[in-house]
């Protein structure tokens, strides 16, 4: 190869350092608008538009419908050594959640432990008309306060148990006060076990919502929970543990047999 050719060859590639700097500040972001990404990043909408569809087509990237946000998907964390299982679990769980969410209408998630809360890393309120309120993946709930937490805590191991009612316990906030009874928290984790789901109730403006979560397992420990929520005045108790918490369970079952 001549000289000449080989400055050639090595010249980088215009294109594809933009393609780079947009997926870098998406994954910054983790979720954003292509007015926002073009600002960011300084390049022309339309460009920024390209480069987007472009990794979209590729599989790094997922555009919402709803509101045409571009988030990095999992294909993205999985080129660096970083990519945990909490980002496993949610790329695993979403088509699942789907289905059941078009099943059962109301909203579905998952959810992983994130420090003493748990956080939604995917959920179907945007697809679901029933939602009381809408959350979105990244949003955190109280470990005590939510049938997530709940659920949780009822089946992970003594020693994650012991250790996040500890933090709980010193915590100032007013969902983690109830970590200070630890007779009654023994009480509500133990009833927890004893109906095989966590529970919880909230009160909305609209209507009291309820939330029933239950495990996801990997071998000896708890990756994360799968829960529903809904009008307490539209779906009696009994009916949603009837009709829900089976579909509920062969989700986590087609979660927990991918994972492994």
């Amino acid at each position: 190869m001549h000289a000449g050719a080989e400055r050639e060859s090595t010249r980088p590639i215009r294109a594809l350092n933009r393609g780079l700097e947009v997926l870098t500040e998406l994954n910054r972001l983790e979720r954003a608008a292509i007015n926002t990404l073009a600002s960011a990043v300084r390049l022309p909408r339309t460009t920024t538009y390209r480069i987007l569809e472009t990794l979209r087509l590729a599989g790094y990237v997922d555009r919402d419908p709803h509101d045409d946000c571009y988030r990095p998907t999992i294909m993205v964390r999985a080129l660096s050594d970083g990519f945990d299982d909490e980002a496993m679990v949610a790329h695993i769980a979403k088509p699942h959640l789907a289905a059941l969410g078009a099943q059962i209408v109301w909203p579905v998630a998952v959810a992983t432990p994130s420090g003493a809360t748990m956080m939604i890393r995917e959920t179907t309120d945007r697809q679901s008309p029933l939602a009381l309120e809408q959350y979105t993946a990244g949003i955190r709930v109280p470990m005590l306060g939510s049938a997530a937490g709940r659920a949780y805590l009822a089946y992970c191991s003594h020693q994650q148990r012991d250790a996040l009612l500890e933090l709980l316990a010193r915590s100032s906030l007013p969902e983690d006060r109830l970590a200070r009874n630890r007779v009654e928290v023994d009480r509500l984790l133990n009833e927890t076990r004893t109906q095989g789901f966590g529970m919880a109730h909230r009160a909305r403006r609209v209507s009291e919502e309820t939330s029933l979560a239950i495990p996801v397992r990997a071998k000896d420990r708890i990756l994360a929970t799968v829960t529903v929520r809904y009008a307490a005045t539209a779906v009696p108790l009994r009916t949603a543990v009837e009709q829900f918490l089976p579909k509920m369970r062969e989700v986590a079952q087609k979660i927990e047999a991918e994972f492994g």
